[in-house]
């Protein structure tokens, strides 16, 4: 069997810029949440999909805040999308998929977790976290967890992120903690950019690994020397750059592997979906059918 973990709060995101805006009867902005569940739906109708979770940011903010004030926050967030956080997630649980709301950790680190637990079970024959955060991308393990970017119906394995950023999955926080990453506040290194992290990581692997002088480097990189000056200076803030970066494994999630399969929509899903985005009648029409043979 194969375990889909979906990134709902990239979902969420890409459903608000992506799909055109909607209003409850009420006057509540409903077209993320309307996004989210024709995305979700989608998955749920297409063959080899038995077991499925979804995870959710609840809040922004999480851990990495208090050890980083630059991490990102809600602020700059439209307040039209925020405001579907909390349905989004009732939306998801209407629909009969397993739900997990990220407060203290990221829903990064609940995929981080998930993958890693499940791609345990001899049982599981594949985990595939449907996201193309490349965040995310440390996580991929050969071709049993792998990365889908649902949108361009890309496919990626350990192989792929190798040729999409240079290094190995194992090196992806400390490329991440060179370069940096707009999306989660993470400054990243002066004057390292991704072909230049690519290049040293993929030779040292990890940033404690990479001598502090540039004449000790065994392998050639334009402006080496401005390089390795630059990250002893910052070598600090680079390893806490990583941490940020680090998924965690660890997230107390409480569901088996048999939790996470899909039985169909939930008992009293036309009311629950319906509260969500404020149309019970919408709602019905919106639901998905149950399980085709075999799933149940």
């Amino acid at each position: 069997m194969k375990v889909h973990l979906v990134d709902g709060t990239y979902e969420l995101f890409r459903a608000h810029f992506g799909s055109p805006p909607a209003a409850a009867p009420d006057g509540r902005a409903v077209g993320a949440t309307l996004g989210l569940v024709r995305s979700l739906r989608a998955l749920l109708r297409e063959d080899g999909v038995t077991h499925v979770a979804v995870a959710f940011d609840h809040v922004i903010e999480s851990f990495r805040n208090r050890l980083f004030a630059g991490y990102k926050t809600s602020e700059g967030v439209a307040p039209e999308l925020l405001a579907q956080f909390g349905p989004a997630e009732e939306a998801a649980r209407a629909l009969g998929v397993v739900v997990w709301p990220m407060v203290e950790h990221e829903a990064d680190d609940a995929l981080a977790t998930a993958a890693a637990r499940f791609a345990a079970l001899p049982e599981v024959e594949q985990v595939i976290v449907c996201t193309p955060d490349k965040d995310l991308a440390q996580c991929v393990r050969g071709r049993r967890v792998v990365e889908l970017d649902r949108q361009r119906r890309k496919l990626i394995d350990e192989d792929g992120v190798r040729e999409k950023f240079g290094v190995s999955p194992a090196s992806i926080p400390d490329w991440l903690a060179l370069v940096g990453d707009d999306a989660d506040g993470i400054p990243g290194v002066p004057r390292w950019g991704a072909k230049s992290a690519a290049a040293v990581l993929a030779r040292y692997g990890k940033l404690e690994a990479i001598p502090r002088w540039h004449m000790g480097w065994d392998i050639p990189v334009r402006g080496a020397a401005a390089l390795a000056e630059s990250l002893s200076a910052h070598h600090d803030a680079a390893l806490l750059y990583r941490t940020l970066a680090t998924l965690r494994e660890d997230v107390p999630l409480g569901e088996t592997l048999e939790a996470l399969r899909w039985r169909g929509p939930a008992a009293d899903a036309v009311e629950r979906l319906g509260a969500a985005i404020g149309d019970r009648d919408h709602a019905a029409r919106l639901l998905p059918g149950p399980p085709r043979g075999g799933r149940a």
